[in-house]
């Protein structure tokens, strides 16, 4: 039986609904299961979906099938399945093989005696969308056509399969045909033991769903041994952050000398957990192999650079674009190693240029631990170093300034120099975020060992640091947490840029040291009060700008990319009757909004690179504007920060949280709400029609968080002490 497609008439326009969108290979994916999923949820308004059924006891057999039908077809799907269990109670026994089956089962009584109906399943609480799925039959193809449904009551045949939203009225519309089965010869297909469900799911093509394939292939590897299995289980594990858990795995079975893939993801799992002389020996044997050889030179020439060998880092980089020219990991360490062999503060680690410090004028300089962007990097992390700067001093060059990039390791040469400075500022931007150059000294951004941090004698004061767990993310609790609280602890100052930040912070801390933790904007946001002689533009460019980011585009967008795509097209048509509307692109990856509005929707727009710009010049584009909208947290602080109003495309809780400080909640908009378009169009035409308004709204905005700079400026002056720096006109002066 080959099911009939689901009509289009029953489906919200997505681009290209056969073939999944190259920008969210997996949507949803990986969903490591963290507690504050729902809360996030509620920041972000990203959609809970589930699978549900109605079981009997008769049905359980069938509800087995339906779960390997299930994964088998879908293998890049992997949502809660709610079992409404119409009885006194599933044994244990049963109960585990369920669970053995789908990672994510709940199982709950139907109705309020364990007897239930249909009815029940319009009554699953905590979901926004629910598909009901009968357990007598299999699923045959591709659901992502009922994942993307998001009005109503829909019900398909066979099976009486339902898609259902939370907001559903008693309509109900018929779709057509579902992709499922009733044939016993279909479910014949799926009678399968555990071992035979394991080997078929990682026998699959395409990219697997992260919760899927380490339900189903950690079993397998532990029963065969069978090492490609272990390298696809371990890349999903390291794509969810999951380092120790790769590193184990991979560890546990003997990998051939001549297997270089294995060898490599081994050594890029404990490269991660900075066990870096175990993971440089698994990549020195990756490199024999051509297919493998750029990436593991590109890894070992990481691996040295966070050493500070940059003459060994250079060497590996080189050879890694040897063996592919177009390697772009390769590529970024050999030119940030360019130029600067023996050099303590080497090229991009110096933020604003200018002259290098007298002889003896250590004691002069502040150290400052930042994550330094490289060439073509992110607009907003490049320009965040030397905002933080300008809060100190208005002198951010190397002669006031000793830069430490966060991911280099901070060893006993480092900590000599730190120790030899008036103070070490560590910040901004969002350093708490478990996946961006991971290390198993402190599981966040800063690669610093417990034992180094406690020798630093110099006053450390942590400026506006973001927590920047996405919906769903999460970290390493243990080495996290304790790395966290020795931070906290011996910091003279703990300043976080947003109140959502300081509550899941304070979550992670004892009592007595939540006071510590204080609110410190993002100095970004009040560039109008930094910037020496700053004046606002007399006159705007009638444009919109509009940014959209697209790293773990799974986590941002779920299995909603194709509504945000069209409902932002719709926004831009009604948008540009009133301005020009240009995308502005952070990194190069942001482009992607200008190419997939052009394919799916017939819309050209303008791009502005401005990952290639320098800091004066993305603060001027921001200025000029008449309106940002932006999906990135810096497409909207720097910005708001040059007095320009913005509408924030909230995809992260971080958008949120900064709307809520600045008590303009209605300046953002989520990329998953069902009337995007026109919610968009009609905030932004309210703050176009009286830009005047709208201007001065954002000048009280940031007076108000001014007010807090300066207060924290007051305070920190007392721990530097006598002769701090003071900037004119900045919150020193």
């Amino acid at each position: 039986m080959t099911p009939s497609p689901v009509p289009a008439s029953a489906v919200p326009a997505t681009p290209n609904p056969a073939t999944p969108n190259p920008a969210v290979p997996n949507p949803g994916a990986p969903n490591p299961g963290t507690s504050d999923t729902g809360a996030a949820n509620s920041l972000t308004g990203k959609r809970r979906i589930a699978f549900a059924a109605l079981v009997g006891d008769d049905d359980v057999p069938g509800l087995l099938t339906l779960l390997r039908s299930l994964a088998l077809s879908n293998p890049g799907v992997c949502e809660d399945f709610v079992v409404l269990h119409s009885g006194p109670g599933l044994p244990p026994a049963t109960v585990a093989r369920i669970h053995a089956l789908h990672p994510r089962v709940e199982l709950r009584p139907a109705g309020s005696a364990g007897t239930g109906s249909r009815h029940d399943l319009f009554r699953v609480p905590g979901y926004d969308t629910v598909i009901v799925l009968d357990p007598r039959t299999v699923v045959r193809g591709d659901l992502g056509a009922l994942l993307r449904l998001r009005e109503g009551v829909v019900a398909f045949t066979p099976g009486d399969t339902l898609v259902i939203q939370r907001d559903h009225t008693d309509t109900v519309t018929s779709g057509g045909e579902a992709p499922v089965s009733e044939s016993p010869d279909d479910r014949g297909e799926y009678e399968l033991s555990d071992a035979e469900l394991h080997a078929a799911y990682l026998a699959l093509n395409g990219t697997p769903h992260h919760d899927l394939i380490v339900h189903y292939g950690t079993p397998h590897v532990a029963r065969t041994g069978d090492v490609e299995s272990a390298r696809r289980v371990a890349l999903a594990h390291i794509a969810a952050g999951e380092f120790q858990e790769a590193a184990d795995l991979l560890g546990s079975v003997r990998i051939p000398v001549n297997e270089a893939w294995p060898h490599e993801v081994f050594g890029h799992a404990l490269m991660s957990l900075s066990r870096y002389e175990e993971a440089e020996a698994q990549l020195l044997l990756a490199t024999a192999a051509p297919k493998r050889a750029a990436t593991a030179f590109a890894r070992l020439a990481q691996i040295a650079w966070i050493h500070g060998d940059d003459a060994t880092a250079q060497r590996h980089a080189m050879n890694g674009l040897s063996a592919d020219p177009t390697h772009r990991g390769a590529r970024q360490i050999q030119r940030r190693t360019t130029g600067a062999l023996g050099d303590e503060a080497v090229g991009d680690d110096v933020p604003g240029g200018g002259p290098a410090p007298r002889e003896g004028a250590a004691r002069d300089q502040l150290a400052h631990v930042a994550y330094y962007m490289p060439q073509q990097g992110n607009a907003g992390d490049k320009l965040l170093p030397e905002s933080v700067r300008l809060t100190f001093d208005a002198d951010t060059g190397p002669g006031r300034w000793h830069s430490i990039h966060a991911h280099r390791l901070f060893d006993e040469a480092a900590l000599e120099r730190v120790n030899a400075r008036r103070g070490l500022v560590i910040g901004g931007g969002g350093l708490f975020i478990p996946d961006t150059a991971p290390n198993g000294n402190s599981a966040w951004q800063w690669n610093v060992p417990d034992a180094m941090l406690d020798r630093i004698d110099v006053p450390v004061m942590v400026y506006a640091v973001g927590f920047n767990a996405f919906d769903g993310q999460s970290y390493r609790r243990e080495r996290f947490n304790a790395a966290l609280r020795r931070l906290v602890e011996r910091s003279a100052f703990f300043g976080l840029r947003n109140h959502g930040s300081i509550e899941k912070v304070r979550a992670l801390l004892p009592a007595e040291l939540h006071e510590k933790v204080r609110f410190q904007p993002c100095p970004t946001t009040v560039t109008r009060q930094l910037v020496e002689g700053w004046t606002d533009p007399a006159h705007r460019e009638n444009t919109v700008l509009i940014n959209a980011a697209y790293d773990r585009a799974g986590l941002r967008f779920g299995h909603d990319y194709g509504h945000f795509l069209a409902e932002l097209a719709k926004a831009i048509r009604a948008l540009s009757g009133h301005a020009e509307v240009k995308c502005v692109a952070h990194s190069v990856d942001d482009e992607r909004i200008a190419f997939d509005l052009r394919r799916e929707h017939d819309i050209s727009l303008p791009v502005v690179p401005m990952y290639d710009s320098e800091n004066d010049e993305i603060r001027d584009i921001y200025a000029r504007t008449k309106l940002v909208i932006g999906m990135r947290g810096h497409a909207g602080m720097i910005p708001f920060g040059c007095g320009t109003p913005i509408i924030s495309l909230i995809s992260h809780p971080k958008m949120a949280y900064f709307l809520s400080d600045i008590e303009r909640p209605e300046w953002g908009v989520s990329v998953h709400d069902k009337n995007l378009g026109a919610v968009l169009t009609e905030r932004a035409l309210g703050l176009l029609d009286d830009h005047a308004a709208s201007v001065a709204d954002v000048h009280a905005r940031q007076r108000e968080l001014w007010k807090v700079t300066r207060a924290n400026a007051a305070e920190l002056r007392a721990i530097l002490g006598a002769g701090a720096q003071t900037p004119t006109g900045g919150p020193f002066g």
